[in-house]
């Protein structure tokens, strides 16, 4: 190629480039909007904006369409503001820039040279993807107690939690430290023998974050998290099933450069006195008395949200018959009708009877009368 012609490239090229980087620059202010906050905000007025959009759209809380993909992005744009680092790329590169940064971050940082939106563009290096799953403190369990009333027909329970989360200055007590490659994990190299070196993996609490570790007794945040008292409101749907988990995400408590895992609201099913239920289908023992299931009878049942049914028997019942009763068991969890109730009928056979009712069962029943005045020897 001639030196003209690869002159014309370059100039191509740099003008691309600088087109590629005014597009990411229009774009770089959406985490900001998102937040609600100005491109100066200090770390403190992000954290609280966070808090606040975060609880906001949460989807436990927030039932509206969209609000699940609003609270995915919401916890993204506070992941890149909070870290000084990502921001100011961010602000500089815009979104795709930074998903450079993060690449070649996961790849160890091979590949060299800054963002080069050319390759972005055309595919040309690409970097590997992030290797490192990101780590999470312990989820929480909160055993809840429903009856299967509340079970029935659904309730809502307004809950005060309190959580460890990050103090507003906590980055203030972070170092650059090359040897730290995640959280509590510092990797050392030792030269055993000349053009010998050995990678040495060890456990450091002290290491919060790839190439970030803890000052010690720093005075902006001596215990690395502070107490946070907050407000949640748990819906229980109608049909929840027994040990199913209302889940709060990242509600649990906060660490430095761990992700907080989840708070878990597990229904624990309280014993019924009249009902046992099994999935959507509800099950009842009844006693009756044998003129009953001889004759026949009317049956009035409460359902669990205190509304009345009733139900004709003509046929007769044998002992320990069941009954199905469609559409009047639990409401099921997908919303759409309900199940079964299942009703055994245990005959309740008198303890004793007088000749003359025995006479008047043979007559009735067309038996034959047995002279009992009268036995062989």
């Amino acid at each position: 190629m001639s030196r003209s012609a690869s002159h014309t490239n370059a100039a191509w090229r740099n003008l691309f480039l600088q087109f590629c980087l005014l597009l990411s620059l229009a774009h770089a202010e959406d985490f900001y909007r998102l937040l609600g906050i100005s491109r100066d905000a200090a770390k403190k007025d992000i954290k609280k904006a966070y808090r606040q959009k975060s609880l906001e759209f949460h989807p436990d809380k927030n039932k509206e369409e969209g609000a699940a993909e609003k609270f995915a992005e919401i916890n993204r744009a506070y992941e890149v503001l909070s870290d000084e680092e990502k921001r100011k790329i961010y602000d500089r590169h815009g979104e795709e820039g930074l998903k450079q940064h993060e690449a070649r971050e996961a790849g160890g940082g091979g590949g060299g040279g800054g963002f080069d939106p050319f390759e972005q563009f055309f595919g040309f290096g690409g970097g590997r993807q992030r290797q490192d799953q990101e780590q999470r403190t312990p989820s929480v369990d909160v055993p809840l107690k429903l009856t299967l009333e509340e079970i029935y027909s659904g309730a809502t329970f307004e809950v005060t939690y309190i959580r460890q989360v990050l103090c507003l200055k906590w980055e203030m007590c972070m170092k650059t430290n090359q040897e730290c490659q995640g959280p509590g994990i510092r990797v050392k190299r030792q030269q055993i023998a000349p053009g010998f070196v050995q990678q040495v993996q060890q456990h450091d609490d002290r290491c919060v974050a790839r190439g970030k570790m803890w000052l010690n007794n720093c005075s902006e945040c001596p215990n690395k998290t502070e107490a946070e008292k907050i407000d949640l409101t748990v819906d229980v749907t109608k049909g929840i099933r027994d040990r199913e988990s209302i889940t709060f995400e990242g509600v649990a408590d906060e660490k430095p450069g761990y992700k907080a895992g989840d708070l878990n609201f597990v229904v624990m099913e309280a014993p019924h006195p009249e009902y046992h239920r099994e999935g959507d289908h509800l099950y009842k023992t009844m006693e009756i008395p044998l003129v009953d299931a001889l004759t026949g009878f009317s049956l009035t049942l409460t359902q669990l949200d205190g509304t009345e049914f009733t139900i004709t028997i003509d046929d007769i019942i044998e002992c320990d018959e069941t009954l199905r009763v469609p559409g009047k068991g639990m409401p099921r969890r997908s919303g759409r009708g309900f199940g079964d109730l299942f009703i055994t009928f245990e005959v309740d056979f008198p303890d004793a009877l007088s000749e003359e009712q025995k006479k008047a069962l043979r007559q009735t029943l067309g038996a034959e009368t047995v002279d009992t005045s009268r036995s062989e020897l």
